[in-house]
This record gives C-alpha cells, sequence and structure tokens, in this order.
C-alpha cells in the first residue's frame, strides 16, 4: 500500500483505467483525511469488501462501507456522496448530483444503449441543443467521450456522479424509455390524439393502446413505486396539447416528473382505471375509485382516484394515503402539548360537536382520522359517513355517500343515528340538513366531529349561523373548534443558522402577542435528503378553541364575529400565526412558510 500522494489526472495527460482502491487510499492520506497510522488496515479493509463483493462493485463503494470517520476538521464520517464530491474536487471535474425529478429520461435514453452506459459506467444527464452532459464515475476512462460527440453532435461535458446512483438510475431509465417507446409503437395516433378541444370526443374514439400491455403495466409500476419513494402525497396525470404532463405533489408543493406521449397517457389512464374499477370507456364524465397496493418494503398503501374530463383529454388525479399517519401520535402531527391536552380532554366527552376547519389540503382529515383511531377501542361504536372515504380503517364503521341513489351526508347521519354509535364522524358539513342531522345527533348523546371550510376557528360559528342553524342549538351543543394549516419543515440535515430576524418582520408575525424574538432563526439550505428545497415533511399549526360558557353567551341570533374572537383568545385560543411564530422560534419552519399559509388575526 504506498503512502505518497498520486497526482490527479489534471495534472497531466489522463490514463485509461479504472479508478482503483489504491489511488482513493493514496489520495486521502495525501489530503490528511487519514491519519497514516491507521491506512494500512483501513486500506485491508476496503480490499476484503471490495472482493467478497458482488462483480462490478466501485472502489468508492467499498470505501464508504469501511465507514471511516475524517480525521481532518470538522471531523465527517466518509459517507458515500461525500466521497463523490471530494473525487470530483481531486479530478478537477464538476460535482453532480442526480435527481431524477429534473432529467427527462426519454430525452437522455436516445443519446446512447444501456449496455453501452452500463459498460462505461456512465448516464447522460442533460441534453441541450449545443451540449451533452455525462455523469460518470470513472474519471480516467473518457475513451467513449469523442464517439458521443460525433453522434451526437454536441459538447460532450463529463460530470461525476454517486456511482450507486449512476447504476440505479441507467436500469430504470433506460427501462422506462424501453417501455414507453414499446407502447407508443404499438399505436400511430399520435397525430391525431394532438388536438384542442373541440377534438375531446374523437380522443375517446380514438385507437388506443392496450392498458394491459407488459409496458403499461411497467410503467404504471414505475410511476407509483417511485412517487412512494419521492414521498409525493398526489400524482397528477394531465393531457397538454402536444404532450401529457406527469407531476408529483411533494410537501405541498407540485413538480414536473415527465412529460409522456398523448397515447401513452391514455393507456396509463386506462389501465389504472381499470384497476380502480371504474368505467373505462366512460371519459365524459368525472369518476372516482380506489386501489390499495404495496411498496416494495412490503408496505400496504392505498390511492384515491379522480378523474376530470379536460380540453385535452381525461385528468387523473391519485391522492396517496399512508396507513401510519393514522397511528401516529398528537405531537407527532404537530401539536403543541397544550393543545394536545385540551384536544384530548374535548374529544373525550360523552356528548357535543367538535369541529376541525382549514381550506382543502390542510390536514382536517389526518386530524380526525388520527383523533378518531386513538378514541375506537372495544368499548366504543365508532361510525363515519364519508364523502369519498379516505382511508379504509378496520377499528371504526365507515360508510360512503352516494348521490347516485340520493344517500346524502344528512341521509348517512340519519341511519348511523339507528346503529347505536358512540361516536359520529360526519366526513363535512356542507348544509343546513347535514348541520341540523349532527347537531340532533349531539342533543340525543353523541359525540359528532366533521368539518367546515373556514379561515379561522371563530368563524366556524358565523358559517353555521349563516347556514340557518338556530343559535340556541349552537349554544347547547357545540364544545370545540379548531382550525388548522400545514407549514413545510426544515430539513434538519441541512437547516443553518439566519442570524437575527428584522423588528418589522417578527412584529408582522407575532400580530401583537407578547412573544420574545428568537436571537436566531433558521433558513433552508438544500441537501439530497431533501432534493435540495431545505424543507421536508410538513406540520401542523393549530387554532384550538374551546367553547367556554362566556364564549357560549355570545352565541346569538346576530352575533359579532369579533366579539367571538376577543373571548375565544381569552379562553385561551392561540392564533394561528401565533402557533406558527412558535414553530420558528423552535427552529421547525420559516417565517415566510407561516406567512405564506396564514393571515393575521381580524
Amino acid at each position: 500500500m504506498p503512502t505518497a500522494s498520486v497526482a490527479p489526472a489534471s495534472a497531466g495527460k489522463p490514463v485509461a483505467k479504472k479508478l482503483d482502491l489504491q489511488q482513493i487510499f493514496s489520495w486521502l492520506l495525501a489530503d490528511g483525511i487519514l491519519a497514516k497510522n491507521d491506512i494500512k488496515g483501513f486500506y485491508t479493509q476496503a480490499q476484503v469488501i471490495y472482493k467478497n463483493a458482488p462483480t462490478g462493485m466501485h472502489p468508492l463503494v467499498a470505501v464508504a462501507q469501511c465507514k471511516l470517520t475524517s480525521i481532518s476538521s470538522p471531523s465527517r464520517p466518509l459517507t458515500l456522496d461525500w466521497l463523490t464530491e471530494w473525487l470530483a474536487g481531486k479530478v478537477k471535474l464538476p460535482f453532480f448530483r442526480i435527481d431524477p425529478l429534473k432529467i427527462d429520461f426519454t430525452k437522455v435514453a436516445d443519446v446512447m444503449s444501456a449496455s453501452y452506459a452500463t459498460r462505461f459506467h456512465i448516464l447522460p444527464v442533460e441534453l441541450t441543443p449545443t451540449e451533452l452532459v455525462i455523469a460518470t464515475c470513472e474519471p480516467f476512462m473518457n475513451e467513449w467521450e469523442p464517439e458521443i460527440a460525433k453522434i451526437s453532435r454536441r459538447t460532450v461535458r463529463r460530470v461525476i456522479a454517486n456511482p450507486l446512483d449512476i447504476a440505479q438510475y441507467t436500469t430504470q431509465f433506460f427501462a422506462l424509455a424501453k417501455s414507453i417507446k414499446g407502447a407508443k409503437k404499438l399505436n400511430g395516433q399520435d397525430v391525431a390524439l394532438r388536438n384542442n378541444f373541440e377534438q375531446l370526443v374523437e380522443l375517446g374514439n380514438s385507437k388506443q393502446v392496450d392498458a394491459n400491455d407488459q409496458h403499461i403495466i411497467n410503467i404504471v409500476d414505475w410511476l407509483w413505486q417511485y412517487a412512494f419513494e419521492q414521498r409525493a402525497s398526489d400524482i397528477h396525470l394531465e393531457p397538454k396539447r402536444e404532450f401529457c404532463a406527469v407531476r408529483f405533489r411533494i410537501d405541498g408543493v407540485l413538480h414536473q416528473v415527465y412529460q409522456v406521449p398523448p397515447s401513452v397517457m391514455l393507456a396509463m389512464t386506462a389501465r389504472i382505471k381499470l384497476l380502480g374499477r371504474m368505467d373505462v370507456i366512460e371519459k365524459r364524465r368525472p369518476q372516482d375509485g380506489r386501489i390499495k397496493t404495496r411498496t416494495n418494503n412490503g408496505q400496504e398503501i392505498e390511492l384515491r382516484l379522480s378523474t376530470m374530463p379536460t380540453a385535452f383529454g381525461e385528468k387523473l388525479v391519485m391522492r396517496i394515503f399512508d396507513p401510519d399517519v393514522v397511528v401516529k401520535s398528537l405531537p407527532e402531527l404537530g401539536f403543541p402539548p397544550d393543545d394536545a391536552a385540551r384536544w384530548d380532554h374535548l374529544t373525550k366527552q360523552p356528548h357535543g360537536i367538535i369541529l376541525v376547519t382549514g381550506p382543502t389540503g390542510s390536514g382536517k382529515t389526518t386530524t380526525l382520522y388520527t383523533t378518531l383511531k386513538a378514541l375506537a377501542t372495544s368499548e366504543v361504536n365508532v361510525c363515519t359517513v364519508e364523502d369519498p372515504i379516505e382511508m379504509v380503517e378496520g377499528s371504526f364503521n365507515q360508510m360512503q355517500v352516494q348521490h347516485g341513489i340520493d344517500l346524502s351526508f344528512a341521509d348517512g347521519v340519519r341511519a348511523l343515528m339507528r346503529q347505536d354509535p358512540d361516536i359520529i364522524m360526519v366526513g363535512e358539513i356542507r348544509d343546513l340538513e347535514t348541520a341540523e342531522m349532527a347537531i340532533q345527533a349531539a342533543l340525543t348523546g353523541h359525540l359528532v366531529l366533521s368539518t367546515l371550510h373556514t379561515n379561522d376557528a371563530p368563524s366556524a360559528v358565523m358559517r353555521l349561523l349563516e347556514l340557518g342553524v338556530p343559535y340556541y342549538l349552537l349554544e347547547s351543543t357545540l364544545i370545540g373548534i379548531m382550525a388548522q394549516r400545514l407549514t413545510r419543515t426544515l430539513c434538519v440535515h441541512c437547516k443553518t443558522p439566519d442570524g437575527e430576524i428584522l423588528d418589522d418582520v417578527w412584529t408582522n408575525l407575532v400580530d401583537g402577542w407578547d412573544i420574545p424574538k428568537p436571537a436566531a432563526v433558521y433558513r433552508p439550505v438544500g441537501c439530497p435528503e431533501c432534493r435540495q428545497t431545505g424543507y421536508r415533511g410538513r406540520t401542523g399549526l393549530y387554532e384550538l378553541l374551546t367553547v367556554t360558557q362566556p364564549f357560549s353567551k355570545l352565541i346569538k341570533a346576530e352575533t359579532d364575529i369579533h366579539a367571538l374572537k376577543k373571548q375565544s383568545i381569552a379562553d385561551d385560543m392561540k392564533p394561528l400565526r401565533l402557533a406558527g411564530a412558535l414553530k420558528v422560534v423552535e427552529g421547525v419552519t420559516t417565517v415566510e412558510e407561516v406567512l405564506k399559509v396564514t393571515s393575521a388575526q381580524g
């Protein structure tokens, strides 16, 4: 094992050879990353891993598996990502982190064959009219470069990327591109499908790729698995004039994933509708369905399907529900300890109405399911009426609204009243009839939980009064209201202190509340764990109003919303923006995120 540094490739003419362990450890020693006394033992350990590994292991992977730590300051684990970035610096090539959401695999797969890419451990990652960017993990192997430059008629720029990423995405990209091309060849109708809304009826009558074709099965399976890996909450399949777009919603933000030919999108939609037991032929009216599938690690995932006819074809949205969400505790959802205790107290009352308010996508259903899951013991009968059933849960009895047979929310509650329930969850109060049935259930000794769409908790009272609910019934049945929002949380792997927050910004955030300004706040940076966004996951902001006797007395036929808000704050309700400010103080999120999802208390 040599102990001297070996000059990087840029110091002289590159040698066409594979990177080896000897070269790597020589550089690690020369850079003071590993100690001279330890280098021999580490080199032997890496050799054993490398020799016993399957054929094709990259030496950087063997070094990473030794789980070494740098002796230089700052001391850090020598992970594969760190080693790859360090290697890029040694050979004077840019480091490239492969983000599959930002790569058009159908274009880059046209540059070379899968076998060619595998042979040289390279992967095209970006294609422009003048340049082709190719990721490699073998900086000294570049004999392929002139050939690719000639074939592609572009300037080739090499970058260094993680060897495991190159191997993984070489397999995925080329296999997926092959499936899409294979599916496209089965249908020569692409030109006919690229029509504007005047030809909407013809879209449904065009010859389609078979939804059960193996190519389509592969594409749909990959789409789901990839969405699960990326923590997507929704998958959008959107037909456009010239192409069809696939988008994922991750942490509340939509990301463009890929573009596929219209004929392939038609077949993908048909395949998914078939699995969701929907009418595959009907494309002119919205439909709903659901699918249950498994991830690679065996975890069950539910998908709720919704289609909508658009100007360029049928749009399909799949909402992904993780069953593990309902087993989370209230603190894991973002509840502060005092609000969690108050919520527990409210939901253990024998009767009354509890409302959860907020816009679509604010986590209301998750809060209710988590609460019901905790309440649904063997001693109580928990029943729900929903439109649609979001997640099928075995611990309580769920009924779905069926508008086609005149089974509304009110009819559902009326039926549940004869089922000896203890706790009733009404998916949403949309009209007076449903509100009256919910109140009737509460008056007859049941605990009722439901949702409304209002901006804050006190406004729920005004909304029910506007629907026509008599004030005296609200006064006698309403026991609690909670408004909520979801805000993105800072990635714990890369967030960094950002100094002191400006006085006027903090004043706007706390909105008159006496909350000490933190010495420093955190800002998003971006790393592989968060896909360079700086945020990973979301947490809840909660505004919990407990209906006290003074608050109840303010509920009149001509109720003043400002009086309700003033009394609710006197009763220890913390507004949403204040809840967000406390999350900023804790370093959970940023001021910008809180301001984006909340409004000032009126």
